[in-house]
């Protein structure tokens, strides 16, 4: 089975720059909203269809995502990096906002159900990270943002894995927070990470993971840049 993991926090707390240090030649990265990198680097280039190389996915569709994910080993890439996955969802209901029949609610979070469930049944090797916002709870809980609670009663998303980190910033730095502080859905299996605050490089959660659970890390971990 495939590796999933969620990666959650604000817009601006270092999602996106967590993949720095990714080697882009072994990654596809799925962008359901088109927006530039926060960092530079020319290697992160549009997927070219044809020729079956490149990097970069722009679609929002689930059928196109979980295509992506059954097909990302047959060209040599063992990530997949979800970026903004809770526009998955969001721009589906929008599309279909003038639809009365509360029925969209099941179909887009089986729509989300079937990429998370597509990332769980890949082959053992293939890594695939889910990047989403935040929301707060009326109990004061953070959660992945959805769209609502219509659609948190179909799928509980963090519940479809079993690592789940959180950005947090200090002092002008970007971290990962590996550990449930009684007030979000963090979690990570025991002994994983040494600490509960660890640089925001999903290089080195890659890294991390694959020493954890006996998989083959597909690049040289670079120095961080954070």
């Amino acid at each position: 089975m495939g590796t999933a993991t969620l990666i959650l926090g604000e817009s601006g707390t270092g999602k996106s720059t967590s993949l720095r240090n990714i080697d882009p030649t072994q990654a596809i990265l799925i962008r359901p909203v088109g927006k530039p990198l926060p960092f530079k680097s020319n290697k992160w280039v549009k997927w070219d269809t044809e020729n079956k190389t490149g990097t970069v996915v722009s679609t929002d569709k689930s059928s196109s995502i979980v295509k992506v994910i059954e097909g990302a080993m047959n060209y040599g890439k063992r990530i997949v990096i979800i970026d903004d996955f809770q526009y998955v969802m969001s721009n589906e209901f929008m599309r279909r906002s003038e639809e009365k029949s509360f029925d969209k609610f099941t179909e887009i979070g089986r729509h989300a159900w079937d990429i998370i469930k597509a990332a769980q049944d890949a082959p053992d090797e293939l890594r695939v990270y889910f990047l989403a916002h935040t929301e707060e709870t009326q109990m004061g809980r953070v959660k992945m943002k959805t769209i609502g609670r219509m659609l948190d009663e179909k799928i509980t998303v963090e519940g479809m894995f079993t690592v789940v980190l959180r950005t947090l910033t200090r002092d002008e730095q970007f971290f990962f927070t590996t550990k449930n502080n009684g007030a979000d859905t963090v979690k990570s299996p025991m002994g994983m990470f040494e600490t509960n605050e660890i640089d925001n490089d999903l290089a080195l959660v890659d890294k991390t993971i694959c020493e954890y659970w006996g998989l083959s890390n597909v690049h040289n971990l670079k120095e961080s840049a954070a």
